[in-house]
């Protein structure tokens, strides 16, 4: 049986301010299709931590520097202290992979170990809004693993393998 979940999308092209948000538990897929400049990524990496993010999965252009942003952005948050479990945030990202690996990745190894996460915020960063075509791909790979969720199929098998070779 799949976790209940609120899925969101937000647009923001790269410059752009982010939205007013309240702080909620929440996963974010950062979906990079935009160049970005540091001192932006290190303001969204900020509002990302602010926001209640506990699980951030980032995939597109220059993926990797999120990880590390939204890592820094943590530690500012506790003056570079220890981190509390409750308000650590994992942080992963997926350079050479499909986005529906990501959407994967989300489902079945997004978790924190005691706290729920029922919402999944998609931050686009992109010229263009594409929320349709985003959500769409997220509920196909959803129902995907719905489907597949009474016995254990081969290609959710090899899903995970790819994930972790």
């Amino acid at each position: 049986m799949m976790r209940e979940e609120t899925v969101e999308y937000v647009h923001l092209p790269s410059g752009s301010e982010p939205p007013t948000t309240t702080f909620q538990h929440r996963r974010v897929i950062v979906v990079i299709e935009q160049e970005v400049y540091d001192d932006w990524q290190d303001r969204i990496s900020d509002w990302i931590a602010a926001s209640g993010c506990l699980c951030m999965m980032a995939w597109g252009r220059d993926c990797s520097s999120w990880d590390d942003s939204v890592d820094h952005a943590n530690l500012v948050r506790f003056d570079y202290r220890e981190i509390p479990d409750e308000n650590f945030i994992m942080t992963t990202w997926h350079d050479d992979e499909p986005l529906s690996e990501v959407f994967f990745y989300n489902q079945m190894c997004a978790f924190h170990p005691t706290i729920d996460l029922p919402l999944v915020t998609i931050l686009h960063i992109s010229e263009t809004h594409q929320s349709e075509k985003l959500l769409r791909e997220y509920r196909k790979e959803r129902l995907a693993l719905e489907n597949d969720s009474g016995p254990v199929h081969e290609s959710l098998i090899q899903k995970a393998r790819n994930l972790f070779s």
